[in-house]
């Protein structure tokens, strides 16, 4: 089985502000990201599922063509720098 892993040169996280944190998948070329990004296997709610969270703390899921990306920011969990937050 091919995993995101497999396919993408850059897989990060990042914060996005104290209260969102921001994914960023660069693929390795643009034949790979076409075809992930067209099979239709990476949506919004498969995103939504993997992180278990609710579709409204989804912000943004976004396809970028020029860079060979994709990026989804979400709601954090916990807000950055509050008790209990892992960052």
């Amino acid at each position: 089985m091919t995993t995101l892993n497999d396919l993408a040169k850059i897989i990060r996280s990042k914060n996005s502000g104290p209260f969102e944190l921001t994914f960023d998948v660069i693929f390795n070329d643009e034949e790979t990201y076409r075809k992930v990004r067209d099979s239709g296997l990476l949506t919004p709610e498969l995103f939504c599922r993997l992180y278990n969270i609710q579709i409204d703390q989804l912000v943004t899921f976004v396809w970028f063509d020029a860079a060979n990306a994709f990026k989804a920011t979400i709601i954090r969990p916990k807000d950055s720098g509050s008790f209990g937050e892992r960052d």
